[in-house]
C-alpha cells in the first residue's frame, strides 16, 4: 500500500512528464509534425495525471477535481480527433484546441502547486488571491493563448507527406 507522500510523488512525477512531453507535443505542432510517440506519452501521462488526482483522500468537490474532470473530458475529445478521425478536416483544429487545454490545466495546476510549496512564491500570494499570482497566471494563460492560436494555423501534418510517396 502506497503512503501519501509516495502517492503524491508519484502523481507529481507523472504530472511533470506530461507537462514536459506536451511541451514537446506543441512545438511539434508549430512544426507541423505529428511527433506520435511523444504524443502518446502526452495523452497517457495528463490522463493519468487527472485520474491520480481523484485518488487523493476526497471529502468535498475541490478546484483540483473540477480541472481534473474537465480535463479528462478534453483529453477524450482530443484522443477521438487525433485517433478516431485522423485530423481530417476540422478535426485537426479541434485536436490541436484541446491537446493543448489539457496542456494548459496541468501547467495551471503545477503554477498553483509552486504558490504553495515554493516558500518565496507563496510569501508573496498566501492566499492565492494576492496580484503576484494572479498576475503569473495571467501570464500562463495569455501564453496558452497564443500558442493555441499559433496551433491551429502551423499544425498541418498531411502537408508534411503530400510531396511523398507513400509505399
Amino acid at each position: 500500500m502506497f503512503t501519501q507522500g509516495i502517492y503524491t510523488t508519484i502523481h507529481v512525477l507523472i504530472s511533470l512528464a506530461g507537462i514536459a512531453s506536451g511541451l514537446v507535443v506543441a512545438l511539434g505542432m508549430l512544426s507541423s509534425k505529428r511527433l506520435d510517440a511523444p504524443t502518446q506519452v502526452f495523452l497517457w501521462t495528463t490522463a493519468l495525471t487527472s485520474l491520480t488526482a481523484f485518488g487523493f483522500p476526497i471529502t468535498t468537490v475541490t478546484p483540483a477535481l473540477v480541472v481534473a474532470a474537465l480535463s479528462l473530458v478534453i483529453l477524450a475529445v482530443a484522443i477521438v480527433a487525433r485517433s478516431g478521425k485522423k485530423l481530417a478536416g476540422p478535426w485537426r483544429a479541434i485536436y490541436a484546441i484541446t491537446a493543448l487545454l489539457a496542456l494548459y490545466l496541468n501547467v495551471f495546476v503545477l503554477v498553483v502547486q509552486l504558490f504553495r510549496k515554493v516558500p518565496a512564491l507563496e510569501a508573496v500570494a498566501p492566499t492565492q488571491s494576492e496580484p503576484p499570482f494572479a498576475v503569473a497566471q495571467l501570464v500562463v494563460l495569455a501564453a496558452f493563448v497564443g500558442l493555441i492560436v499559433a496551433a491551429v494555423l502551423r499544425f498541418h501534418p498531411e502537408r508534411q507527406h503530400a510531396g511523398r510517396a507513400t509505399v
